[in-house]
């Protein structure tokens, strides 16, 4: 009995193990194929393939044409770096509020490495101060000459030049021009990589352009844009005789890039990057540039003779525009208009006038003042220049010899208001206010007369036209004017519904200026 019972248990025990077993391998087997099904799930679904060449073609070619153009380039750009003295104010380009040079005391070296004076207060001593500071060049022939801004190396007391292969260069000081804000620096050497000169005469709005510099000390940065606009004029009005012409860009350019290179598709220079107009002080979209034009003739000067001797007539000149051409009887808004005519200066001396319109120079059309100004700019003092001049109607030719450029309040005022459609408040140009007035513009020449503007009614026409309080109206129609009763006088006599034309001092200079009719 009991070996029966044995038995039957032996027996139960192999049957309860043979099921445990199956339910473990169906378990394990269940396991098994869940974790390959959760597998399959997880896994991702192919990308979609790449756009073939055949469909981008275009855009391939020209990131291939870009990256040649920069590879071309790239080896002639230089960073410069520079120890110089410090300057007890800072240029009046610095000192336009939107208007910002790519090196200066806020830039990556100067004004970082101030920061603990300008925030804890620490008392300096401008007159021995020391700043490191940052900008660009560029290579114009093999034995290593480089074209820079002036505005870079202005007091420098010691340059280097670090090329794309990080080898580092002293540079001399071959000139300087601060006129137009160029400078040629040297190192030795042979067989340096350059850039050729461009033709910027040949440009059009539109043209793709490179800007390579070192902003913010981001060594050897390249940024591909267009050419925005063409013969944009010189935004400083301190000094008037400084050559405008800018090429304007959209290629990003920051502090840091002054004196880099903006080439065009070729390869070929056709701008020495120089500022950019921002209300932060960095690219908003408009970075301007000097013109080969301006560039080139310059350079060759600088390294030839060591400075720049520039020639001038001694006129003030503005731009013919729609506004004003009809009181010149001009049938096209074109050419150089003349505002003011130095005394005893070359162009006084041939006979030139305030309001005539010079049109050609040398056989070559004048468009605008900018051009005029370019154009005088390239000629050298003893040169002389021959000008068809518009004068009351009628062409006229006129010789001009070129001469070098050098460096160079008693009685009650009696107010008067000439009210309505003009909206200005004027006052005699007495010796007390004319003494007030030359503290705040030191080129305010003593042949100036007319009407002092005490006060421009906003909205009105001669706000509209740009006066503003301290300006001086010398002529109204053409006709001059001594005082505020003939300014007066003469406003009040210009019918209902027509314009006038009236001569304008301010900031340094003197320009037409139209004054709109109100309507109705």
């Amino acid at each position: 009995m009991q070996k029966w019972l044995n038995g039957c248990k032996a027996a139960m025990t192999r049957r309860l193990l043979a099921g445990a077993l199956a339910i473990a391998v169906v378990g394990t087997v269940a396991t098994l194929n869940f974790t390959k099904s959760a597998t399959a799930a997880a896994a991702p679904t192919p990308a979609a393939a790449a756009l073939d060449d055949n469909s981008v073609g275009a855009l391939v070619t020209l990131d291939q044409a870009m990256e040649t153009l920069a590879a071309r380039v790239t080896p002639a750009v230089v960073n410069v770096t520079v120890v110089s003295k410090a300057h007890e104010q800072q240029s009046s380009m610095e000192g336009t509020p939107d208007m910002q040079q790519f090196f200066g005391p806020d830039g990556p070296f100067g004004g970082q490495g101030n920061q603990f004076g300008r925030h804890f207060n620490f008392q300096q001593q401008p007159q021995n101060r020391i700043e490191h500071g940052l900008g660009s060049g560029v290579i114009i022939s093999p034995d290593g000459y480089i074209v820079t801004n002036n505005h870079v190396i202005d007091g420098a007391v010691d340059i280097r030049v670090t090329m794309s292969n990080r080898e580092v260069y002293p540079a001399k000081l071959v000139g300087a021009d601060p006129l137009t804000d160029l400078a040629v620096i040297k190192i030795k050497g042979s067989n340096f990589p350059s850039v050729p000169f461009g033709n910027s005469a040949s440009l059009h709005p539109g043209q793709t352009v490179l800007a390579f510099g070192n902003p913010y000390g981001f060594q050897f940065t390249v940024t591909r844009g267009i050419i925005s606009a063409l013969n944009r004029p010189n935004p400083d009005v301190s000094d008037r005789r400084k050559p405008g012409e800018f090429i304007q860009t959209d290629a990003a350019i920051n502090p840091g890039n002054s004196g880099g290179a903006l080439v065009n598709a070729h390869g070929e220079l056709i701008g020495i990057n120089t500022f950019l107009i921002s209300g932060s002080g960095s690219f908003s979209g408009m970075g301007f540039a000097i013109p080969t034009q301006i560039v080139e003739p310059t350079v060759e000067t600088l390294i030839r003779d060591g400075k720049v001797t520039h020639a001038f007539m001694g006129v003030s000149i503005s731009d013919v525009t729609p506004d004003n051409a009809k009181f010149f009887n001009m049938d096209k808004a074109q050419g150089a208009l003349i505002s003011d005519v130095q005394p005893d200066a070359p162009g006084a001396k041939a006979g030139l006038r305030t309001g005539d319109v010079i049109t050609e120079l040398d056989g070559k059309p004048v468009t605008d003042a900018g051009q005029l100004q370019m154009l005088v700019g390239q000629k050298r003092p003893g040169d002389t220049i021959h000008l068809q001049v518009v004068r009351e109607s009628r062409p006229t030719n006129v010789a001009v010899t070129l001469e070098a450029l050098g460096g160079d309040k008693g009685t009650e005022t009696a107010s008067s208001e000439h009210k309505g459609r003009w909206g200005l408040k004027l006052a005699d140009l007495t010796p007390d206010v004319r003494n007030e007035l030359q503290s705040r513009d030191s080129q305010l020449q003593k042949s100036v007369h007319g009407a002092v503007v005490e006060d421009v009614l906003p909205g009105s026409p001669a706000d509209n036209a740009g006066l503003q309080q301290g300006d001086v109206i010398m002529e109204v129609n053409r006709h001059a004017t001594k005082s505020a009763s003939d300014v007066a006088q003469a406003l009040s006599g210009v019918p209902n519904g027509q314009d006038a034309l009236v001569l304008v001092w301010s900031n340094g200079g003197s320009t037409f200026r139209v004054l709109h009719a109100t309507q109705g």
